[in-house]
């Protein structure tokens, strides 16, 4: 009686299979020394933005009603962790917005932190400010950029890249992306990926700023998807459980 299987042909197909569970063993191997890489990624652009310790562009409270703001600001400064103010009263009235922005201004000058202003270029240029930031219904950059010359300007865009291109063509010194959470500080029109930011950053050297309900719990999530820096407002100044000074240290 022949064989119900030819013995050349099994070893062949033994043979086959025992390759192929080999290169399994090294395909699980290789999955798993990618997913480490991808990690180690993020981690090391985590410890790039740690490096850079002044990560944090902090943005004014809607209001300043009382002189109490200024120690609390110099508090908070002096954490080293500040590399922008932005000054946002788009309320109050002229005269009294110049008064707060020189003593803000002072306060600045002395801990090494670009005071900028929100929205007004001609108000920026008025008080010797070391900037603004414009939004995209705000003046237009290549006007702003005749009234400040060589001064910081930061553009708002979004969650969109053609945006950001259009504001790094247009001689931007900052792109800000957001929202990125929701927030009390502004009603947020448009909601911002994660993703935006590393494709910002394939295209540019540019920083990036992320904005949007930023607090403890989130901004290591920015900071691993490559924001050189995080616009924080209500976590720092309308905090019901940490003062403003224990807020900013706990962004380590």
């Amino acid at each position: 009686m022949e064989e119900p299987y030819n013995k050349e042909l099994l070893n062949i197909g033994q043979k086959i299979l025992k390759i192929l569970e080999e290169l399994s063993k090294f395909l699980i191997i290789e999955l798993k020394c990618a997913r480490l890489l991808l990690k180690e990624s993020g981690q090391k652009n985590l410890r790039i933005n740690r490096n850079n310790k002044r990560f944090i562009y902090l943005i004014s409270p809607k209001y300043i009603k009382n002189n109490d703001f200024y120690s609390k600001l110099k508090q908070v400064l002096s954490s080293n962790k500040v590399n922008f103010f932005q000054l946002r009263l788009k309320k109050e009235k002229r005269k009294k917005k110049i008064i707060i922005a020189k003593k803000i201004k002072k306060i600045c000058k002395k801990y090494k932190v670009k005071f900028l202003v929100n929205d007004d270029p001609i108000f920026a240029k008025k008080i010797n400010a070391d900037g603004c930031h414009l939004g995209q219904k705000d003046m237009n950059i290549l006007k702003a950029r005749k009234i400040l010359k060589n001064k910081i300007i930061g553009i708002t865009c979004h969650n969109s890249i053609n945006l950001a291109k259009k504001a790094i063509f247009d001689g931007a010194n900052y792109l800000a992306f957001g929202a990125f959470y929701s927030s009390k500080t502004k009603k947020a029109r448009y909601k911002a990926r994660l993703r935006v930011l590393s494709l910002a950053k394939e295209i540019t050297n540019t920083p990036v700023v992320a904005i949007g309900g930023i607090k403890d719990t989130n901004y290591k999530k920015l900071l691993l998807n490559k924001a050189n820096f995080l616009a924080i407002s209500d976590y720092i100044w309308n905090n019901k459980k940490l003062n403003p000074r224990e807020a900013v240290n706990k962004l380590v």
